[in-house]
């Protein structure tokens, strides 16, 4: 028994380093975007490290040291790479450039194992139709790609033409499934009668009508009503007086 647990740690320990390897040299394409054959590889790898590790005849005792083994191994990876830049950078690897001044670096594409199709989607879901306005966009070391569009092509904003404008904060929840959440009001600076006048408005009689309430910094209230049908359907679940 003590020599399973221990040729499980040696084993856990080495599939670690291996894993960690492997993926590096896979780069980040695998977490970025997993078309079906990078599915089947990330599962593929996963069954294999675990058949690696796991013994039959010991698969409790086994699997069990394997899972704290890699809980332990991660948390020192990471304290590990927070306190070493070098190994940081053998670990997570850089940014990566593959757009600069419109023109795509295809030596880093390679190193990315990206095709012309898959970044154009990547660019596409940043709002970047045109290779050609993109200034830089650099894949990051979690897969995801920046987008800096170049600054003829950036939507304009009101700083650029000098108009103040106020920050509305983050919305605080008032009304949930129709009961108010009366601390989240008071912190507001709000009260039940603003509450009501401000429903009043928009034609709200009861605030058991109201599926979602937020106000802002502005004291904009936000209100999305009940839907009918689901009203209607709760109202036949409840029990005859």
């Amino acid at each position: 028994m003590g020599n399973v647990f221990f040729i499980t740690i040696l084993k856990g320990i080495g599939i670690y380093i291996l894993a960690l390897f492997l993926t590096r040299k896979i780069g980040t394409k695998l977490i970025s975007q997993m078309n079906f054959f990078d599915f089947i590889m990330g599962v593929s790898m996963g069954s294999l490290v675990a058949n690696a590790i796991i013994d039959k005849h010991f698969a409790t005792l086994t699997g069990t040291t394997a899972l704290i083994l890699f809980a332990i191994l991660t948390v020192f990876t990471g304290y590990i790479s927070l306190k070493n830049l070098t190994f940081r950078r053998l670990i997570n690897s850089e940014p990566i450039t593959l757009v600069e001044n419109g023109n795509i670096v295809d030596e880093n594409m390679k190193k990315m194992k990206l095709t012309i199709n898959e970044l154009k989607m990547k660019l596409r879901e940043k709002n970047a139709f045109n290779v050609a306005d993109v200034e830089f966009a650099i894949m990051e070391t979690d897969g995801k790609l920046s987008v800096l569009p170049k600054s003829d092509k950036k939507p304009l904003t009101p700083s650029h033409m000098n108009i103040p404008t106020t920050s509305s904060g983050l919305e605080k929840d008032i009304i949930i499934d129709g009961t108010i959440m009366e601390e989240n009001l008071t912190s507001a600076g709000l009260d039940k009668e603003w509450l009501t006048s401000e429903l009043n408005k928009q034609n709200i009689k009861d605030c058991s009508e109201v599926f979602y309430a937020g106000v802002d910094n502005t004291k904009k209230l936000y209100v999305s009503k009940i839907n009918s049908t689901n009203k209607n359907a709760h109202d036949k679940s409840l029990p005859p007086k």
